[in-house]
């Protein structure tokens, strides 16, 4: 097992995390043993090879999928044994997503997409935190678009916007850049980016570009279910020459 280094506190972490899929022979265990701090207020890129857990690292940290053994908490809230309803509240008014799919519901508008887990949650928006956002991601004259009206980097920051608009602990995001071209990744990458500079946001991303992670403060790399080491600062050539060095 391999422990990457803590920073001083936390948004998430995970602790001697094992995942194993299936029993007997056709076991598969996606995850062996990790444990990592997510730091408060930092950029974390989870990167490796296919395979190497990279996405099962990130559900289990967010508490989308279960864990076979070890524990996670979001903040110092320990989250593996929450039962199913208070996780579900948990993860809807502490942790943000952003899919690489944009998970819109495509018969509300762009406004009604961003305010929906709050509406559903039965609170209202900081109106002076709502209207920043909307400014910020440059999405104030589309709010009244259906996601079909809206271009994939418009969708997208739609996303973001409402993963941003709780103010969450933290925010995960599975490829977010994933359908986008370059232009428009770059577009989300730098509203994630600002989001933890200019806000003090949380982010864990999981990506497999090199151009993607050199966004982020810090990438930690797995290789075959474990941690085999991070860079602090990285650029992209030195995610892709530490990627060559695992084979990816």
């Amino acid at each position: 097992m391999r422990t990457v280094s803590a920073p001083t506190r936390a948004a998430a972490t995970v602790t001697d995390l094992v995942k194993v899929y299936g029993a007997g022979d056709t076991a598969v265990r996606a995850l062996d043993g990790i444990s990592v701090h997510f730091g408060a207020g930092q950029f974390t890129a989870i990167m490796g090879p296919s395979g190497s857990g990279k996405s099962t690292l990130m559900h289990c940290a967010a508490g989308l999928d279960t864990v076979t053994s070890g524990t996670v908490s979001i903040g110092d809230t320990p989250i593996t044994g929450l039962s199913d309803k208070a996780l579900t509240r948990l993860r809807r008014d502490r942790v943000g997503f952003v899919f690489q799919s944009f998970n819109l519901l495509p018969t509300l508008t762009a406004a009604q997409n961003i305010r929906l887990p709050l509406d559903l949650a039965g609170r209202a928006p900081d109106p002076d935190w709502y209207r920043h956002l909307l400014d910020l991601l440059g999405l104030t004259d589309r709010l009244h678009h259906l996601p079909a009206q809206l271009s994939g980097g418009q969708q997208q920051r739609v996303a973001c916007a409402r993963a941003l608009l709780s103010r969450p602990d933290v925010i995960f995001a599975d490829e977010p850049t994933g359908n986008l071209d370059s232009r428009s990744g770059a577009a989300v990458l730098d509203i994630l980016r600002n989001s933890v500079r200019e806000l003090g946001q949380s982010i864990v991303m999981v990506t497999h570009d090199p151009s993607a992670a050199a966004y982020a403060d810090r990438v930690i790399l797995l290789a075959d279910g474990r941690l085999v080491g991070e860079l602090a600062d990285p650029t992209a050539d030195r995610v892709l020459d530490a990627l060559r060095e695992l084979g990816a």
